[in-house]
């Protein structure tokens, strides 16, 4: 062969590994391509954003919008706003024929804008939005693809704060369901509806933390509006919260339990020591106070009870009526002391009037010098009936004593009538306190934990 021919076998060859080449990297060959079919389907005179895409098949109908997103994560759920913030994907995507383009062969898949402006957009917003911004760091975080068939796809990364009303009446002890609604701000249903995509509409991210609460599930659904304009397209996400119960149980139950038990060691203690059952009232219903107003600094002024609200009332009655216990026991005592000392000066009295009439008999037998007197026997003969009973009696005391059981050992400490009235009001006190205060423990933990199971 002709160096000629060699030259020629060397061009095709060439070529052959250009049009390889182009055919490999079809989006890095292909830019100049893209502006050309930007410029012709968004070209000045072309296309207007002000003009809403037609409906199915080129009608009149409306124009469908089908939404989803992505949860990436929730901030914080504010029970005293009833707010909460999450941070969120947010996708629409539509059917625009006017942005049809000719796709080369399959190469060009898409075309990729950053400015929402320069095509039409459906006017969405969150009516029960608080707060909201937009990211943008580095470049702002939002997208358009345009198909070669003409749908669009509109992608962008916000965080919002959402108003959250909740039902607060089995807090600590509750579940919240906090939505987020998606409407149409001006165009009604004849022209533009909300569909939600098919297959997985709401995607959460994995592994979500949340400090005090649990997210069990969400729900998708519609709740159009109609107004005096219309009747507005809207979505919505129901997203069912659970409360963790043991910060509260580590926070709150265990310390108010605590301080109602400390409060009963008063109950213990002497009957006389007055600044110690004092002090430990006092300080233990301070500290319930306070602990009872930190919990509801936390929680919105609401005009129902909470079931945090009856723990902390009955606890604080608790103590508080260990206190007037004192108080009911030193009344006793002291009029227990009265009432001693009014028996002691009678005993003295009767003593005193005893003395006086030996001392008048005496007196009496001494002047009579004609009076006899019989003498008693100096010892007993054993069918007397006295020394068989002094007898008696000191077989009985000679005997080992009984063993007692343990509940009659018990029984035996509790207060009779030769008791003082203070210490009959200690042991009662001893006994009845805890007895009731378990027994509101079990009607309030059945209570409030099958309302719970009855509401999921």
């Amino acid at each position: 062969m002709t160096p000629g021919h060699y030259m020629l076998w060397a061009v095709i060859y060439f070529a052959c590994l250009c049009s390889a080449s182009l055919a490999n990297n079809p989006r890095v060959n292909f830019r100049e391509k893209e502006k050309k079919i930007l410029d012709q389907i968004l070209g000045q005179g072309k296309y207007d954003a002000r003009i809403r895409p037609s409906g199915i098949n080129g009608t009149d109908g409306a124009c469908t919008v089908n939404v989803n997103m992505f949860l990436r994560s929730i901030s914080k759920i504010d029970d005293y706003k009833m707010e909460y913030s999450v941070q969120l994907t947010f996708r629409e995507q539509w059917l625009d024929e006017r942005l049809k383009f000719d796709d080369i062969g399959g190469r060009l898949k898409y075309l990729t804008l950053t400015e929402a402006n320069r095509v039409w957009m459906p006017d969405l917003f969150f009516s029960n939005e608080k707060e909201g911004h937009f990211h943008n760091i580095i470049m702002p975080n939002v997208y358009i693809r345009i198909f070669p068939y003409g749908s669009v796809l509109y992608s962008i990364r916000i965080s919002l704060t959402l108003a959250c009303p909740m039902n607060l009446k089995l807090y600590p002890l509750d579940r919240q369901i906090c939505s987020l609604r998606m409407a149409s701000y001006g165009w009604t249903t004849a022209d533009l509806v909300f569909l939600w995509k098919e297959g997985d509409p709401v995607q959460v991210v994995k592994n979500l933390h949340l400090p005090r609460f649990t997210l069990e599930k969400f729900l998708t659904d519609y709740c159009n509006s109609k107004t005096n304009t219309g009747e507005y397209s809207c979505l919505k996400v129901d997203l069912l919260f659970k409360r963790e119960f043991s910060y509260y149980l580590i926070q709150i139950y265990t310390p108010c339990c605590m301080l109602v038990i400390v409060s009963w060691v008063s109950f213990w203690l002497d009957q006389g020591a007055v600044p110690a059952r004092v002090s430990l009232g006092v300080t233990t219903l301070l500290t319930m106070a306070t602990q009872t107003s930190g919990i509801n600094a936390s929680l919105p002024p609401v005009s129902y009870t909470k079931a945090i609200d009856v723990w902390t009332g009955v606890c604080l009655t608790f103590v508080f009526g260990a206190l007037l216990e004192f108080a009911l026991v030193n009344y006793a005592s002291r009029s227990d002391r009265a009432a001693d000392i009014h028996r002691e000066t009678m005993k003295k009295k009767r003593r005193e009037l005893e003395q006086v009439s030996l001392d008048a008999a005496s007196d009496l037998l001494e002047t009579d010098s004609n009076a006899t007197f019989a003498m008693k026997p100096l010892v007993r003969h054993p069918g007397d009936p006295l020394a068989l009973e002094k007898l008696r009696q000191c077989e009985v005391h000679m005997q080992p004593p009984k063993r007692q059981s343990c509940c009659k050992s018990w029984l035996s400490r509790l207060p009779t009538r030769q008791c003082s009235r203070s210490k009959r009001i200690d042991v009662i006190s001893r006994i009845t306190f805890p007895l009731v205060f378990a027994l509101f423990n079990l009607v309030y933990w059945s209570t409030y934990l099958f309302r719970e199971e009855e509401d999921q």
